[in-house]
């Protein structure tokens, strides 16, 4: 006799063995098998599009490294524990994005900091933010937000937007604003 313990190890793959050999067995019984085959993929295939997957292209909503709370941070970012939580908190207020990445690096790796930054950011201050700070803003790259540094300073958060405005589309430029920090 097996040991118990090795047996429930074959069972599921003995199942999905009886399972190939029923569907292999059914489609050459059956002069339409393909055609079956067929119409289950056309169908799943069908149910698959029914609910449009997310693009990539679409903004995720990122939270504020500096107002977000714990359960805010817990909601939005995968996988991250209470003590890197306490770790995001300890540092705030953050002025730029290099900060956290410096702060935060002290605990993980830069992979890890850079998967952390899809989910959050630092507020920009439009007279004041460095070019990593700018260049969290999609849909902006570094030679934009270099040209919106040398415009500077901005007389209001109007003037900003309307230079920003030059550089990224109608959907980018409303996701911006959400990135931009309260006015003073």
């Amino acid at each position: 006799m097996f040991p118990r313990k090795l047996i429930s190890g074959f069972v599921p793959l003995s199942l999905g063995l009886m399972l190939v050999f029923i569907i292999a067995a059914c489609s050459s019984n059956n002069d339409n098998g393909t055609a079956n085959v067929n119409n289950a993929n056309a169908t799943a295939n069908a149910n698959a599009t029914a609910t449009p997957a997310p693009t990539s292209s679409a903004p995720i909503a990122k939270v504020n490294l500096n107002t977000a709370t714990e359960a805010d941070l817990l909601r939005a970012i995968p996988n991250l524990g209470n003590r890197m939580v306490h770790e995001f908190e300890e540092y705030r207020p953050y002025k730029s994005i290099f900060q956290f990445r410096k702060e935060i690096g002290k605990y993980v790796d830069q992979a890890q900091v850079a998967e952390y930054e899809k989910y959050v950011f630092v507020p920009i201050d439009e007279n004041q933010s460095d070019l990593p700070t700018l260049q969290q803003i999609p849909g902006l790259d570094a030679t934009e937000a270099q040209a919106l540094i040398a415009g500077r300073p901005y007389a209001s958060r109007e003037a900003f937007l309307a230079k920003l405005g030059e550089k990224l589309s109608a959907d980018e430029l409303t996701v911006a604003k959400t990135y931009l920090a309260p006015v003073k």
